[in-house]
């Protein structure tokens, strides 16, 4: 079992910058690809950025690419998501996922994660 927690979350004004930080409970952090996925009232959930258990490979929605940026630290068992240029809409709250895999690319179907964390609140005004 893995536990996922979320942190630094906020309500900030648009054109303001975030950085989400989710701490992993295994000592195989290394082996999972992460994913960081958000869900806005009344919408789907969606995949926000991802990478590979390595870093090596990383994928981002059209929606936020060139504003956000997903890093990992396999030593420290972190991963982060800075997110710059807010928008209103990018208000959801957030949650990072963690999928055990051999694969050395990005994981993308939410399905495939088998662990989840609380979530992060963020809101951005105009």
């Amino acid at each position: 079992q893995v536990q996922l927690a979320e942190s630094g979350g906020g309500s900030v004004q648009a054109g303001a910058s975030l950085r989400l930080s989710c701490a992993a409970s295994t000592l195989t952090f290394s082996s999972y690809a992460m994913g960081w996925f958000r869900q806005a009232p009344g919408k789907a959930r969606e995949l926000v950025a991802a990478t590979s258990w390595s870093g090596g490979d990383t994928y981002y929605a059209d929606s936020v690419k060139d504003r956000f940026t997903i890093s990992r630290d396999n030593a420290k068992k972190m991963t982060y998501l800075q997110m710059n240029n807010l928008r209103p809409e990018d208000t959801a709250v957030y949650y990072c996922a963690a999928d055990f895999t051999y694969d050395s690319r990005v994981v993308l179907p939410p399905a495939k994660y088998d662990f989840w964390g609380q979530g992060t609140q963020v809101t951005v005004s105009s």
